[in-house]
This record gives structure tokens, sequence and C-alpha cells, in this order.
């Protein structure tokens, strides 16, 4: 066994990347306080080719030296956009026919690992707030909850956490699956 160098990965550039297709999904940050949250957000979506990010509320943006040096340079190949509310980025994800997704712990949560998303329809996951969650007035707004299987003692996760397990669930079953 042996180590590839970054040199025989044969990754994308940043030029390349915004030229390529992407996945038919978006993160939604929903009042992220930790700059290094929204660094690794930008990391892992760029990891797994999302169409672009939406900064809500106190989320902070690029450019930013805590975001720059957690996102190690996705802050340029991953799309992103502000908007002042989570609200108004998810009626806007709405008029774009995207199935609305809040990745917390609610009465109706499906456990991600029973999540069947339908190939060729768009995905808007929102991650919330680290201590309060995703917001509660956009609950409703939402068409499903999705929610990661724990079994220790703690009953949450870091959010750069919950969106690497979540995006790889939804990237494995969708574009990896042969089903």
């Amino acid at each position: 066994m042996r180590k590839i160098p970054n040199a025989e990965l044969g990754r994308l550039s940043i030029e390349a990347f915004k030229r390529a297709e992407k996945f038919n999904f978006v993160v939604v940050l929903d009042n992220i306080r930790s700059m290094n949250n929204v660094g690794s957000a930008f990391r892992t979506s760029d990891a797994f080719k999302c169409e672009k990010i939406l900064l809500c509320g106190i989320t902070a943006r690029p450019p930013h030296r805590e975001i720059t040096k957690t996102a190690l340079g996705a802050t340029e190949s991953v799309q992103w956009e502000y908007f002042p509310t989570t609200l108004e980025a998810v009626q806007t994800l709405k008029k774009q026919n995207y199935i609305i997704v809040a990745v917390e712990q609610t009465d109706v949560s499906i456990q991600l690992h029973q999540f069947k998303p339908i190939k060729n329809k768009k995905y808007a996951f929102i991650f919330g707030h680290e201590v309060k969650g995703v917001s509660e007035n956009i609950l409703p707004q939402c068409d499903m909850a999705l929610e990661i299987p724990q079994f220790g003692t703690k009953h949450s996760l870091n959010v750069s956490v919950s969106i690497g397990i979540v995006l790889w669930d939804f990237v494995s079953k969708i574009y990896l699956s042969n089903t």
C-alpha cells in the first residue's frame, strides 16, 4: 500500500470545477455562527460537487481569513449566495422546485438511512445554528426533515460533521448506487 500524492489524484482545477455539471443539491446555512464551520461547509460542498451554498442571516461570508483557513480554497470553487434571512432563501428555492429538507430532530424526522432521494429531483439541505438548530419558523416551510441516528449520550453533532454525513449519504445513494 502507498499513499497517493496530490499530483496523482486527478483533481479538477477551479475552472474545471466551475464548468463541471454539479449534483442536484444545494446547502443552506441557517445562521451558522462559526466561520470555521462555514469554511468546512465550503470544503465539503466542493468534495461533493454541490451546486451552490446559500449563506443566511448571521452566517459569515467570504472573503474572511477564518473561513478561508478551513475552506482550503473551496470558496473559490463553490458558488455561493447570501440571503438576509433563511426564509427568503427557502422561498426562492421553492420557486425553483427544490425539495426543502431540514436536517433536524423533529417529531416527523426520517432517519437518514431510511431516506430515499429521488433521482433527477433537486434538493436543498438546511443546516442550522450550532446551538439552536434549524430556525423554528423554517420548519413549516420544509418538505421533510432528516435526522442522523446517534447512539451515545449526546444528541447532536457538529454542524460541519452533519454536513459531511448528509452529503455523502445523498451522493452515494443517487450518484454511486446501481439501484
